[in-house]
């Protein structure tokens, strides 16, 4: 038996996110054998560029806040939004073991998360949170115990990280972005720290403070290598092996080699979705078409939900993806995520004709499809214009805009993107269309953001919409009049973080067949997994929350644990 393969392991897990990491730990601490293979040359995938959180109901960490949840609130909220499709025992399993995965990560990696106040995205819906305390965040992370992993960790995203380079935590968003007392004194702090770092800033740009995916990824890896679990780099999947109907492990390309490695209980596939691969995207989700413009990393080119399919795997909901509202830089890799700007006073979205067509502060979720949609139906939202006027441009940031920042300071693919008029109508010009258009379009919006409504799309009318406004702007912190020239435009176009259509798995993570039956020895989470959201956004931390859930589950099933 040991001749046909180059390494054994019980536990083979391929990709190295939040949730396929977690699967190697609780593989380990249930005393198996577990290897990690990651196909790029840095670890931590999508969870280490994203924001981290996670939405867990029922948590510890909630009821010690004083928030009283059940799983069965849980269940209703969420199997209301998610699409039919997607089984009743899948959301069961999710809701009922996620607050016992968070309990068990807090107690085996020097991960801390903390509640908070964050209301679910449809809130107002049956069993659904408007005061939050379901999306949990963790706290930063002395980075410098990686050792020389930490140089080897993806960076945060663009838009999770000041500057691209300084990690920054969910609170202190709050205390530049709004400039609360003391701002120049904790900026320059964080700049001093992170400047002053040596010897290492000289040769590497990561700031060794972790937070936000950053910290959730590297105290996944510190826990790795403590309980002695391998993680292979520029490791990628080639095909999975199969014997007798089960999947026994996988060939792996390493170091120019093909090998073949066993997995003695089974294999985790926890490799991402296919935001990064043109032609499953226009095969699948010809609503989300531009790869560019997904906020996924590079590596997610749908390789394991590819390898699962050769075993006659079924799957689910390939349509669709994590959507998102996206700035692009030209130059950049990938979409900036917009999550906050949208939702602050004196800004506004319009389409090509100048137009208003959506509830700019809505969930970033709701957001993308609205725009995907109307970009199908009508060819004139990608790109959309954010628009916004001098007062804003003076408080706020607008993706890689900074407020204070002198335009000319910015560089130039920034530059090159930014649109500014004296007036309204020179602005229409400045992004080609109407002038009259844009300026019937900005009267009403003013008309009515003065006194803090909006008839049109109810923008600051939902829990979620004030979260990101702007507190000190009354009646509404989502609406003031742009009033005050001159006046700016980015475009802002339809993309995703990810999609979210992949494997057919069950209660379990197992994969499941074209038969209907689980493939023995085969699980899969994460994106390369169907959600089991459904094409729905719940709330933050949908996304990784299931991962790490699910790696949770699927690991102790095949560890034979009882946990799960």
């Amino acid at each position: 038996m040991a001749a046909q393969w180059d390494k054994e392991v019980d536990v083979l897990v391929v990709g190295s996110g939040a949730g396929g990491m977690l699967a190697g730990l609780v593989a380990a601490k249930n005393h198996a054998e577990a290897l990690i293979v990651e196909k790029e040359s840095l670890w931590g995938g999508t969870s280490a560029t994203s924001g981290a959180g996670i939405w867990i109901p029922a948590s510890d960490q909630a009821a010690a806040a004083g928030f009283h949840d059940t799983v069965d609130d849980a269940f209703t909220y969420v199997r209301a939004l998610s699409a039919p499709n997607v089984p009743d025992g899948n959301i069961r399993a999710y809701v009922e073991n996620a607050s016992a995965m968070l309990r068990w990560m807090g107690d085996n990696t020097p991960i801390e998360y903390h509640a908070f106040p964050y209301p679910d995205y449809h809130a107002e819906n049956p069993g659904g949170s408007p005061t939050g305390y379901r999306t949990h965040m963790p706290l930063p992370i002395d980075g410098k115990k990686l050792g020389d992993d930490v140089r080897t960790l993806r960076f945060a995203s663009p838009a999770a990280s000041l500057f691209g380079y300084l990690n920054w935590h969910f609170d202190e968003t709050y205390i530049l972005l709004f400039r609360a007392k003391g701002w120049p004194w904790h900026l320059a702090k964080s700049l001093a720290r992170y400047w002053f770092d040596w010897p290492f800033r000289f040769t590497s740009r990561k700031d060794r403070r972790l937070t936000l995916g950053n910290a959730l990824a590297g105290g996944l890896r510190m826990a790795l290598k403590e309980a002695g679990v391998p993680m292979w780099l520029k490791s990628p999947l080639v095909e999975l092996v199969r014997e007798n109907g089960r999947v026994t492990g996988a060939v792996i390309r390493r170091e120019g080699k093909l090998l073949r490695v066993a997995a003695r209980k089974g294999v985790v596939l926890a490799a991402g979705g296919f935001d990064k691969n043109p032609d499953m995207r226009a095969a699948h989700a010809p609503l989300y078409p531009q790869a560019l413009l997904s906020g996924g990393t590079s590596g997610n080119t749908g390789d394991a939900i590819r390898a699962g399919q050769a075993l006659g795997a079924d799957v689910m909901n390939m349509q669709s993806a994590w959507a998102a509202p996206v700035f692009y830089v030209p130059g950049e890799d990938r979409g900036r995520l917009c999550t906050i700007e949208r939702a602050l006073p004196g800004s506004l979205m319009v389409n090509q004709k100048g137009e208003r067509y959506l509830n700019e502060a809505a969930s970033y979720h709701v957001t993308g499809q609205v725009m995907a949609r109307r970009q199908r139906e009508h060819g004139d939202a990608s790109p959309s214009w954010f628009i916004f006027d001098h007062t804003y441009r003076h408080n706020y940031p607008v993706g890689p805009l900074y407020p204070i920042v002198p335009d000319w300071a910015h560089p130039a693919a920034v530059r090159g993107i930014l649109k500014k008029g004296r007036t309204v109508a020179e602005l229409a010009q400045a992004i080609g269309c109407d002038p009259a258009a844009l300026e019937a379009t900005i009267a009403r919006y003013n008309a009515h953001a003065a006194k803090g409504e909006d008839p049109d799309f109810q923008r600051g009318a939902a829990a979620y919409d004030k979260m990101y406004g702007d507190p000190r702007v009354a009646p509404n912190p989502c609406l003031r009049p742009l009033d005050k020239g001159p006046f700016y435009a980015m475009p802002i176009y339809p993309g995703d973080i990810g999609t979210n259509g992949g494997l057919l798995t069950d209660e379990l993570a197992r994969v499941i067949g074209a038969d209907g039956q689980p493939i023995p020895g085969l699980h899969a989470i994460g994106n390369c997994a169907a959600s089991a959201m459904g094409e729905s956004y719940p709330g933050a931390g949908v996304t990784i929350g299931p991962a790490l859930t699910f790696g949770y589950i699927a690991a102790n099933h095949l560890t034979g644990s009882n946990a799960a």
